[in-house]
Parts: C-alpha cells; sequence; structure tokens
C-alpha cells in the first residue's frame, strides 16, 4: 500500500530492485492508501481496510502464494526465510505475492485468505521502510540459498 515519495526509500528500494534483477522478476504494485480523516474512528478505519483489500485483491495475479505481512505472522530469522523460500520453490510455488499493509495495516480477509502470515518483527514499521526491509530479506534469502557470503 502506498507509494514510496522519500528519495532515501526509494534509493535503497532500487538498489535491491537492482540485487533481485538476476535471480527473479520483482514486480512492486503500489495501490493508494485510502484516505481517512484526522481522527479516524475504528468503523472509519474498518472500512477504509475493507476497500484497500478489495484494491488488493484485485491485484493479486491467478495461483500466486499469498504472504501477508502482518504482526500476527511468524517471525522467521533469515535462514529460516531462506528454507521457506526454497521450500515453496520445491513445491512448484514459483510466484509470491507479498502484501504490505497501510499504515492502517490489512483487513482481516486480506490476513485469513493468505497462505502464510510473515512478520518482521513484533515492532512497527513504516510500510515505506517495510517494503526496503523485506527487499533486503527476500535478497539475502537468495543469497543464503546460494551460499553467498552476503550473509554472515
Amino acid at each position: 500500500m502506498g507509494k514510496l515519495k522519500e528519495k532515501h526509500y526509494i534509493s535503497a528500494f532500487a538498489e535491491y530492485e537492482k540485487r533481485l534483477k538476476p535471480y527473479c522478476k520483482l514486480e512492486v504494485c503500489e495501490i493508494s492508501e485510502q484516505r481517512l480523516s484526522q481522527w479516524p474512528s475504528p468503523a472509519e478505519i474498518e472500512a477504509g481496510l475493507k476497500r484497500e483489500a478489495a484494491d488488493i485483491c484485485r491485484n493479486i495475479p491467478d495461483g500466486a502464494y499469498v504472504i501477508p505481512m502482518c504482526i500476527e505472522g511468524s517471525e522467521l530469522s533469515s535462514t529460516e526465510m531462506a528454507e521457506k523460500l526454497a521450500s515453496l520453490c520445491s513445491m512448484g510455488k514459483s510466484q509470491l505475492c507479498f502484501i504490505i499493509g497501510s499504515s492502517n495495516g490489512l483487513d482481516e480477509a486480506i490476513k485469513e485468505n493468505g497462505d502464510f502470515r510473515l512478520s518482521m518483527s513484533k515492532m512497527t514499521f513504516p510500510h515505506h521502510l517495510a517494503r526496503v526491509m523485506l527487499a533486503e530479506q527476500i535478497y539475502r534469502a537468495i543469497m543464503i540459498n546460494e551460499g553467498s557470503k552476503y550473509h554472515k
């Protein structure tokens, strides 16, 4: 959710996008976050998340293995992430769809209908930073599986 605007996030993500290019086809779908009032009620937030969920669902590729990023998800070490990606690959799951929510998170339906919930941490991160962190961890997982010295 959301478009990268700050130069430091754009630059950091571009670096990992470049590094990933030889290993996978990376597609980013930026979906606009719903505009809410300055102090939204829980009902307004829920309605906004449902509208975002509809936009997300329209953009999930058919047959993709869906991984919603959420605090309730499984926390994996970098090595466990590499093992997870290798396992998915060996099962023929060639298209992975990681979903990073907006500043209000993800609608429950997205989380429930995903194939595997993943959490970066119990801490909360800005969704723009989460995109950079996820790209780095995907790259790191690939490097681990390749036996590269990148992961120390």
